[in-house]
């Protein structure tokens, strides 16, 4: 997949319209229908997104995001897209949808297909939405697919519900909403080393700081290190009980493995939350609850 952080001229493609943030369920829908079309017609895919969501211009806020850039990117790529497109929204956050469709997207890529979500739009006072996108399909020759709304156990799958799943600790409904598990992936730092001192080695890394945050707690996870996947269980939090209450870490004692790992990547999936983080009374009392978390995964 090519990436490109400006608008670059690239005719006869079957696009992807909306920021994707988390490329779930419903979103992937919306990627395999321009990727679909374009192997039927022998055309390239591509996504038109933004480097930053939106909200970030319109309402001055940074949302925290389900996937790092390279994640999303990732998962883009693994969808099939072929050419992949990050705008600076601030450059067109003032165009009127009828400017964005005929001098951006008509002019540059010369569509024969547009898909998006069902809650689409753009431009100035979002204009252009699902229904303009149809209106314009004969003028300049797109056909125009729009995804519906995708459920699971009638709840629909949105960004923003994913998030909220995330914040309360709920692993189980956010990761079926995403259609995979909601993953940290980063460097092995060194810590304290406490979990050595109780008998449990860990690895610890750190939390992104745009990601949506979870309640700290302890977590049954998947960890992939070098395409091999282990269990494991990962406390993220404080760890009040070693002193420790200003920066938060991901800290995974990984089960059956006995490597050490320092200054190497490794993938964190969260299944389930085990439990919340509490100060323990003692290193024993600690020890005693990370062996019983452990039992309860096995």
């Amino acid at each position: 997949m090519e990436i490109f952080s400006e608008v670059t001229k690239k005719e006869n493609l079957s696009l992807a319209l909306g920021f994707f943030d988390g490329v779930h369920i419903g979103h992937q829908k919306v990627l395999l229908s321009a990727v679909n079309y374009a192997k039927e017609h022998g055309l390239k895919s591509a996504v038109i997104t933004f480097k930053n969501h939106p909200f970030c211009y319109l309402k001055k806020v940074a949302p925290k995001y389900i996937l790092t850039e390279a994640e999303r990117r990732n998962k883009i790529a693994e969808i099939g897209i072929d050419y992949l497109f990050e705008l600076d929204f601030e450059k067109i956050a003032s165009m009127s949808a009828d400017e964005y469709l005929k001098n951006i997207i008509v002019k540059n890529f010369s569509p024969k297909a547009i898909s998006t979500g069902f809650n689409h739009n753009f431009g100035k006072d979002k204009i252009g939405d699902t229904k303009f996108l149809k209106n314009n399909a004969l003028k300049y020759g797109y056909k125009y697919f729009v995804i519906e709304p995708q459920k699971i156990e009638h709840e629909l799958i949105s960004s923003t519900q994913i998030r909220k799943y995330l914040k309360e600790g709920n692993l189980k409904k956010a990761n079926k909403m995403l259609g995979y598990k909601f993953k940290i992936t980063g460097i092995v730092i060194k810590g304290k080393q406490i979990g050595r001192q109780l008998g449990f080695r860990t690895a610890n890394i750190l939390m992104p700081e745009k990601i949506t945050d979870m309640p700290f707690g302890a977590y049954s996870t998947d960890i992939t290190y070098k395409d091999k996947v282990y269990k494991g269980v990962t406390n993220y939090g404080l760890r009040p009980t070693v002193g420790e209450t200003s920066l938060a870490t991901i800290e995974t004692h990984i089960l059956d493995f006995d490597k050490d790992i320092y200054g190497e990547e490794i993938t964190v999936e969260f299944t389930s939350m085990l439990r919340p983080e509490k100060k323990f009374l003692s290193l024993d009392e600690l020890k005693k609850q990370i062996s019983e978390d452990i039992n309860f995964i096995k």
